[in-house]
């Protein structure tokens, strides 16, 4: 393994998703998710088909007799992609990016409920040191009220995908047992752009070039982020990538400010720095043991 190649390409990877983000934020102004989420995965195919290649796996890798496995991963998945580009569409890339590291912290009462497992207080208290970081993001916006609902309406989106998002790793790490990650990742693409396809009945946004060019991009950079992040993986421990996770803020942060001109509000600031706090507390601990 070399770690610190595996840091590297973690690095990059979390920027690629932040510049997909980014896409999908600005594609979500004048197009429905559903076309979003079509056109993201659809395009998403061409890096990972790509890739397999590469790897001299396609279309060997593509085989499996897990397909229950594979669409229950799947469903999970594109479930959360939905809820993400909703959060997205309606709060800044950094406050989005910071309700997405909610997911190790719901894990945890999610293994309680589902396996038995009997976490300890001091994790249980970060659970709810993170939520308290979510009321603290929503502050600012009981102080607006025409800002309320939009706020809303994404924060709850945010906790729905950052939940959903913890039963997806679950599946995962159930696949990666028998199935090749570039596999995983392909019916998880090809998945996700039928169900978005299937949204064309509901009314989709005719394209002109700018919008064209969102959403290839978000297809593009986000295929390309899953392949990396997946050499990422094969050369460092995942434990040690996790911390790295974080620096998705640093990226939204930056985009936030270049693209859009300003930044969250300094109070939702100080909420973002409580979740990712208590984030990174939890999987300091895990890897701890």
């Amino acid at each position: 393994m070399d770690t610190s190649k595996g840091i590297w390409l973690r690095l990059i990877a979390t920027g690629l998703f932040a510049c997909m983000a980014l896409c999908v934020k600005k594609a979500s102004t004048d197009a429905p998710v559903g076309q979003i989420v079509f056109w993201r995965s659809s395009i998403a195919l061409l890096p990972i088909i790509l890739y397999l290649m590469w790897l001299k796996a396609f279309p060997i890798a593509l085989k499996t007799k897990n397909w229950k496995g594979h669409l229950e991963r799947s469903l999970y998945g594109c479930m959360a992609m939905f809820l993400s580009f909703i959060s997205l569409a309606y709060l800044p890339l950094s406050l989005a990016a910071a309700l997405g590291f909610l997911a190790p912290l719901m894990a945890i009462p999610m293994a309680a409920i589902i396996l038995g497992e009997r976490p300890s207080r001091y994790l249980v208290s970060m659970v709810f040191f993170g939520f308290f970081g979510v009321l603290v993001i929503l502050y600012p916006s009981f102080e607006s009220p025409e800002l309320t609902k939009a706020t809303l309406l994404g924060c709850l989106a945010g906790l729905a995908m950052a939940l959903t998002n913890a039963f997806t790793k679950v599946k995962i790490k159930q696949l990666t047992q028998t199935e090749h990650a570039g596999s995983i990742a392909f019916y998880f693409a090809l998945t996700c752009s039928l169900l978005g396809l299937m949204t064309s009945g509901f009314g989709w946004a005719p394209l002109n070039t700018e919008m064209f060019i969102w959403l290839i991009g978000a297809g593009l950079f986000g295929g390309t982020a899953h392949v990396v992040m997946t050499e990422a993986i094969a050369r460092a421990p995942v434990s040690t990538l996790a911390v790295f996770e974080y620096t998705a803020v640093l990226w939204a942060l930056g985009l936030d400010y270049s693209f859009f001109g300003g930044l969250p509000d300094p109070i939702a600031m100080i909420g973002v720095i409580i979740i990712i706090f208590s984030g990174f507390r939890v999987l300091k601990t895990k890897s701890e043991r």
